[in-house]
C-alpha cells in the first residue's frame, strides 16, 4: 500500500525516498568479491559492468566510448550534439571551458553552449562519429531526442548503430499533439526497427509500464543528478526520489514480464548516483544498471577538460543544467575511476569495486541476485 501523509487540508502526497534514504542489509552469507560478477546483457549485447555514459559532449566522444567499451561499459553517444554539429568539437569545448573558467557562475557558459547547438545538425559528422565506434568493435549506442527520433534514425541505423536511446528529461508512451503535428507513436516506431531501443525518463509504474509495452528493451528512471549540474526541479518543480522510482519501474517490470509471458524489460537507473554506495543501493532498489555523469566526466580520458555538463543544458529556450567543475588537473584514468586503486574514501573512485564489495559482504554472486537483498529505511 502506498504510503501518503496530508500536506494541507484535501491535498495528500504520497512519501517517497531518495538513495540516501535507504541502506543495504547484509545477509547471514559473505563470499569473497573476486567471486561477484557485475555482468548484464541487453538483447544480444552483454556488458561485464552495469555502468552506461550520459549522452552528453562534456563525457561521451568517440575516443571516449570506445575506451569505455573496453572497459565493458555502454558510451552513449548524444546524436543531436557538438560531435554532430560541429568537425572542430575539441576545438570548441576548449572555447566553452575558457568561458566557464573565467565565471562558471554566470550565464556566458550555457548561452555559448547554446550558441554552438544552434549550428545544423550535419548527418555526414554525426555517421563518422558512428563509424569510428563501430570500428572499434564495441558496441554502438547513440541518443536522440523524441523530436527527432523519427529524422534521425534511419541514417543512425545506415550508419551501424546497436543500440537506440530515445531520451527526453521527461518522456511518456502517449504525446498529446496539437494542430498539424504527429506525435511519434514509439509503438510503431520501435516496432519497425532492427536495432533494441532504450526510452526514458521516467519516474513512476505506470509510465514505465507503458514504455516497457511499447517494445522498448530498456527503460531509463530519472532525470539525471541534482549534484552532476542538472536543474530539473528548479525549472520545472519536478524531481525524482530515486530509491522509489527505481522499485516502482522494478514493479513494472515483473508486472510485464507475467502479462508477457517472459518479456523480460532493463531498468537503468538515472539520477543522483554519484558514489560506489550510490550504485550498489540503485542495483539493489531493482536497477539492471545506472548511468553515471558526472563521476566519469572527472577521467582523464572525458572531453569535457574536468567540467561536466547534462545534455539538457544545451536546450534553446529552456536549459536544465549548468556547467561544473568535476575534477582537478591531476584526473584519475577511467580505469582507475571504474576499478581503482583509489585512496579517496568516499567512493568517488572504484566504482566497480564497490559494487563487487557491495555485492559479496551481502552474500550475492551476480546483478539479479542482488536485487533481492534487504534494505532499510533510515528513521
Amino acid at each position: 500500500m502506498r504510503d501518503l501523509v496530508e500536506i494541507g487540508m484535501g491535498r495528500e502526497a504520497r512519501r517517497t525516498y531518495q538513495l540516501d534514504d535507504i541502506d543495504i542489509v547484509p545477509s547471514r552469507r559473505t563470499r569473497s568479491s573476486k567471486e561477484v560478477s557485475t555482468a548484464w546483457q541487453l538483447d544480444a549485447y552483454r556488458f561485464d559492468i552495469p555502468v552506461l555514459a550520459h549522452p552528453t559532449d562534456a563525457l561521451v566522444s568517440p575516443e571516449f566510448a570506445i575506451e569505455l567499451g573496453k572497459h565493458g561499459g555502454l558510451g552513449v553517444i548524444n546524436g543531436e550534439g557538438l560531435w554532430a554539429r560541429h568537425s572542430d568539437v575539441e576545438a570548441k569545448i576548449d572555447e566553452l571551458v575558457a568561458i566557464a573558467e573565467n565565471d562558471f557562475e554566470a550565464d556566458a557558459p550555457v548561452a555559448f553552449l547554446q550558441k554552438l547547438h544552434a549550428a545544423p545538425l550535419q548527418p555526414d559528422l554525426l555517421a563518422a562519429a558512428v563509424a569510428k565506434v563501430r570500428a572499434s568493435g564495441v558496441t554502438v549506442a547513440v541518443r536522440v531526442s523524441p523530436q527527432s527520433a523519427r529524422s534521425l534514425t534511419p541514417a543512425l541505423v545506415a550508419a551501424g548503430i546497436d543500440l537506440l536511446v530515445i531520451a527526453g528529461t521527461i518522456i511518456s508512451a502517449e504525446h498529446v499533439a496539437h494542430g498539424n503535428e504527429e506525435p511519434l507513436n514509439l509503438k510503431t516506431f520501435i516496432a519497425e526497427l532492427d536495432v533494441p531501443v532504450i526510452a526514458g525518463g521516467v519516474s513512476d509504474h505506470r509510465t514505465a509500464l507503458h514504455l516497457m509495452r511499447t517494445g522498448a528493451a530498456g527503460v531509463i528512471v530519472g532525470y539525471g543528478s541534482v549534484e552532476g549540474g542538472t536543474t530539473t526541479g528548479e525549472v520545472l518543480g519536478i524531481g525524482v526520489p530515486m530509491a522509489t522510482a527505481i522499485a516502482d519501474a522494478a514493479a513494472a517490470r515483473r508486472d510485464y514480464l507475467d502479462e508477457t509471458g517472459g518479456r523480460y524489460v532493463h531498468v537503468i537507473a538515472d539520477g543522483d548516483i554519484t558514489t560506489s554506495g550510490d550504485l550498489a543501493k540503485a542495483i539493489a532498489c531493482g536497477a539492471d544498471a545506472a548511468v553515471l555523469g558526472a563521476p566519469l566526466a572527472a577521467a582523464a580520458e572525458a572531453p569535457g577538460r574536468g567540467w561536466y555538463w547534462p545534455s539538457a543544458a544545451a536546450h534553446p529556450s529552456m536549459p536544465r543544467g549548468a556547467l561544473l567543475p568535476v575534477a582537478t588537473e591531476d584526473r584519475p584514468s577511467l580505469d582507475q575511476v571504474l576499478h581503482g586503486p583509489s585512496s579517496e574514501p568516499y567512493g568517488s573512485i572504484n566504482f566497480v569495486g564497490g559494487l563487487r564489495r557491495s555485492m559479496a559482504k551481502s552474500g550475492y554472486s551476480d546483478l539479479k541476485e542482488f536485487q533481492k537483498v534487504g534494505l532499510n529505511v533510515r528513521a
